[in-house]
């Protein structure tokens, strides 16, 4: 079993910055993409930002400039820094892994999400 654990949201003023992080633990034997979505009240969940196991990454177009991801692959971990936050940025924060786990068994996990509210 994989669980990822999401960290580092919170109450951030208009223009403040935030980190987000999120380690996967458990019978992993690699990680492929690892991403960051999000879900504001009465939305859909979107993507916010992804990267692959070699870096490559993508992000929506509203955060672009904004929001930067990367990853430490050795601690399994995924990173949001987001920066000049508006208020529609207000949403709870979900990590994503395409994880291979124990017996080559490759799966999707979630996070438990993380609250980011910023106040205008």
């Amino acid at each position: 079993q994989v669980q990822l654990v999401e960290s580092g949201g919170g109450l951030v003023q208009a223009g403040g910055s935030l980190r987000l992080s999120c380690a996967a633990s458990g019978s992993i034997i690699s990680i492929n993409t690892m991403g960051w979505y999000r879900q504001a009240p009465g939305k859909q969940r979107e993507l916010v930002a992804a990267i692959t196991s070699g870096g490559s990454t993508n992000c929506a177009d509203s955060v672009k400039g904004r929001f930067t991801i990367s990853r430490d692959n050795a601690k399994n971990t995924v990173y949001l820094q987001m920066i000049s936050l508006k208020p529609e940025d207000t949403a709870v924060y979900y990590c994503n892994a395409d994880v291979v786990g124990g017996s080559y068994y490759r799966r999707n996990y979630w996070g438990q999400g993380t609250q980011v509210t910023v106040s205008s």
